[in-house]
């Protein structure tokens, strides 16, 4: 077992080491990624560093504008998805499978071949360069739908739906009291990914956002590449890190809550 824990160790090592080398870079001169032997050590030009991408960039504008399109979405990708998943995995109605069927099907549909008419159907909409273009086309996804309905599954047991109609109750506060509790852990598991794929998308707010107060705080990183004076990796590096803060936030905090709902269930022994 020891020799386990020593893999353990080294994969932990090796998977936050470029979180690490980020910070160090963050922490120093615009030179320290070029200096030979590389630098391991913090210094003390964060603060420093991260000031000047302020500078260039309206950072915390795009910081907040990522805030509320992530967790819209999430939020949203979260209810839709756990609904049609519950609907999919507990109820029977025409065409169930053959619904299904089309749902798992768009998952072979490449992204980039639904950017066009979706750019069209935003224009049609004239919702070009608001945040309803980035919104309203993620709200949903066929990975959410397949993720919840295979978890629900196996995690609500029939016995406790018809527990829950025999006491009287409708179908949303069965969903409501006796589901949701169940499949904490797969909607905090589903809301960790929607929120850091969404606050990671680049391409498409590039596409559709013009005016630079809608920026999402990707494009406004973006910006700081532009420069005909050199790339300046310390001042990068410093707004990089900022930008990561919100994510590892949500990650723990949706963390403890998906360890809490694996240590509780519906059914006690």
């Amino acid at each position: 077992m020891l020799w386990m824990h020593g893999l353990l160790v080294l994969g932990a090592i090796v998977s936050t080491f470029p979180f690490y080398w980020m910070l160090v870079v963050a922490t120093n001169d615009a030179g320290a990624v070029f200096h030979v032997p590389p630098l391991l050590t913090l210094s003390d030009q964060l603060f420093a560093n991260f000031e000047r991408a302020l500078e260039r960039s309206e950072f915390f504008q795009a910081l907040g504008n990522s805030v509320f399109v992530s967790g819209t979405v999430t939020l949203s990708v979260v209810f839709f998805c756990t609904l049609a998943g519950y609907a999919f995995a507990k109820y029977s109605f025409p065409l169930k499978r053959l619904l299904f069927a089309l749902v798992l099907g768009t998952l072979f549909v490449p992204t980039q071949l639904s950017v066009l008419p979706t750019y069209v159907i935003m224009a049609e909409l004239q919702w070009i360069d608001t945040f309803r273009a980035l919104i309203v086309p993620a709200m949903v996804n066929a990975f959410g739908i397949f993720w919840m309905r295979q978890y629900i599954s196996a995690a609500v047991h029939p016995e406790l739906i018809e527990a829950g109609r025999i006491d009287g109750c409708g179908h949303f506060r069965i969903f409501r009291t006796i589901a949701v509790p169940v499949i904490t852990p797969a909607m905090a598991t589903l809301g960790i990914l929607t929120f850091m794929n969404t606050w990671n998308d680049f391409f498409w707010p590039l596409v559709v956002l013009k005016d630079k107060s809608r920026y999402t705080i990707q494009i406004a990183l973006q910006q700081l590449f532009t420069t005909r004076d050199g790339l300046d990796y310390g001042m990068i590096m410093a707004a990089t890190f900022a930008a990561t803060l919100p994510l590892l936030l949500v990650f723990l905090l949706l963390s403890r809550w998906f360890i809490a709902g694996l240590t509780s269930g519906a059914i006690k022994s």
